[in-house]
């Protein structure tokens, strides 16, 4: 791999561009699997709670996607962008008012007990609708879950529920758990949740706090000949930048999620054994958004909050925070989504005159100090980009009168302060675009949230049009219809600024070439991995 030099094009120009930006050359690739090894890759966080059914995040799919596994998973080519996983088939009524699915045969648990739509009847009524961060809102109307069979589970809607949303959601927002293990005592509280018992290709080993998870191979799990690995060990990595050094050493094999520094990527896509991967990631496009609090009187303006989106040199953000490993984002949908995605919205160019003027006439003049009102700004720690952004952020502020007070917080105490206190004015966020708007992307801007979910709308905004539209799209069935809606969803947000979409982005992985299968579906670091391998 020493020849490949990676390419600092927009990602996220559009489908066709993302894939043929992210094309690999094959050669010098391990191609033929091989059983056994021991796979080590860096881990840059600890989740407190490993239950992807409670936490939908990817920073639990990362680990816990190997043990517990979901009805569906992401696919490049498979009907609808998906392959079976613990569901073999699924088919939506014509009235929206249930869904089927036929179960996998022969699937146990990890301590031995049979897998049955029982199983899959609990997470979905006891945990998927009732307690995970972003199932809530998707499964709110889900009423029932009959099960005639073992191999059958039939969900039941009170209200009709699109199918296009179920499909889309089933990746993510899935992952079963076993009834037997969790139907005794609270959810919350059970001791599964730090050590997950699933059916998928690794059980979960153990845990040192700081230096690492370990997962063992599952020798019954129902894949043939699955997995290939033996162990996965999670090296605890909090420093990014020790990430290149440990793979230089041959210390670790693999370093997902962008571990790597993106300004390290071009010198280490040079050395001898050594892979930099673009592709894997295309269903978890992220996106950096300026959180506001419309409680503080003075974001409550339109005009405030369209001079902050005019302060904001989008095209600097991508080619200094990211590189050039982004794109300029114009609204809640990213560009490269093929279905939901639509250009005609209002726009705010940079443009730090006209953000002056707007300030202006709002009525918040500058005092002696040149400054018209001060706030306090909470960049999300999770990535260095968003720490980056939430530093120009600041300066970029500054330029139009705003005094930006900057306030960091570790991951714990940064949730807390902007998704259950509300103490800030302004935040820095990343969420997830999950391929379907009502997943993880309209409960940024609908209001009604219960205060302490991580990732909605604690800023107090409040659309009763856009509540009605959100509303209107989440029970359509029909799917140009949906499309429909959702376009006209985006235009409404550009144009009132709930938040600001900045910028989009995508991750990179790096390799020991001899880490074979990677990035094989659109959420490969947070799929199971029952068929990656090491090459001798």
């Amino acid at each position: 791999m020493s020849g490949f030099t990676i390419s600092r094009r927009t990602m996220l120009a559009g489908s066709a561009m993302l894939l043929a930006s992210t094309a690999m050359p094959t050669s010098g690739w391990a191609q033929t699997p091989k059983k056994g090894g021991r796979l080590v890759l860096a881990a840059d966080s600890e989740p407190r709670n490993l239950n992807p059914a409670i936490v939908a995040s990817n920073g639990v799919f990362f680990i816990s996607s190997k043990i517990v596994e979901t009805l569906a998973e992401a696919s490049f080519d498979g009907k609808d962008g998906l392959a079976p996983r613990l569901a073999l088939s699924w088919e939506g009524a014509v009235d929206g008012l249930s869904a089927t699915f036929k179960l996998r045969d022969g699937v146990k648990w990890h301590d031995g007990k049979p897998f049955t739509s029982a199983d899959v009847a609990f997470s979905a009524l006891q945990i998927w609708k009732p307690l995970q961060n972003l199932g809530r809102t998707v499964f709110k109307d889900l009423a029932a879950v009959d099960t005639p069979d073992d191999l059958t589970a039939v969900f039941k809607f009170a209200k009709p529920t699109p199918f296009q949303l179920i499909r889309n959601a089933l990746p993510a927002l899935s992952s079963v758990v076993p009834k037997h293990i969790y139907e005794v005592g609270k959810i919350e509280d059970n001791p599964a949740n730090n050590a997950p018992i699933g059916t998928g290709p690794f059980k979960f080993g153990e845990y040192k706090a700081g230096q690492y998870y370990r997962l063992t191979r599952n020798t019954d799990y129902w894949g043939k000949d699955e997995p290939y690995l033996d162990e996965i060990i999670y090296q605890v990595l909090p420093d990014r930048t020790s990430a290149a050094s440990a793979l230089e050493a041959e210390e670790i094999q693999l370093a997902a999620f962008s571990a790597v520094p993106l300004a390290d990527l071009d010198r280490i896509s040079k050395v001898p054994g050594l892979k930099v991967i673009t592709k894997g990631y295309e269903g978890l496009t992220y996106q950096l958004v300026v959180e506001i609090n419309h409680r503080r009187k003075e974001l409550a303006d339109l005009k405030v909050r369209q001079a902050i989106a005019h302060a904001i040199d989008k095209d600097f953000v991508v080619k200094t925070v990211f590189l050039g490993y982004a794109a300029t984002a114009t609204g809640p949908v990213p560009k490269n989504d093929p279905q939901f995605y639509t250009a005609d919205v209002p726009t705010f160019a940079f443009d730090v005159a006209k953000a002056n003027a707007l300030l202006d006439e709002a009525g918040y003049i500058r005092g002696a100090d040149g400054n018209r009102f001060s706030l306090k700004l909470l960049p999300a720690p999770y990535f260095n980009e968003t720490k980056q952004f939430g530093d120009y952020l600041r300066q970029a502020l500054a330029a139009i009168g705003i005094d930006a007070q900057l306030v960091n917080n570790d991951s714990a105490a940064h949730i807390k302060a902007v998704y259950t206190d509300h103490a800030f004015d302004l935040a820095v966020g990343p969420p997830v675009f999950r391929g379907d708007p009502a997943i993880s992307t309209t409960i940024l801007v609908q209001s009604g949230i219960p205060d302490g979910v991580p990732f909605s709308n604690q800023g107090g905004y409040k659309n009763d049009a856009l509540d009605a539209l959100i509303a209107k799209a989440s029970g359509t069935l029909d799917t140009g219809a949906r499309t429909d809606l959702y376009k006209e969803f985006q235009k409404e947000v550009a144009a009132d600024l709930p938040l600001i979409n900045v910028a989009e982005w995508s991750f990179i992985s790096v390799a020991r070439d001899t880490v074979g299968n990677i990035a094989n579906n659109p959420r490969w670091a947070v799929s199971n991995w029952a068929d990656t391998y090491l090459a001798g």
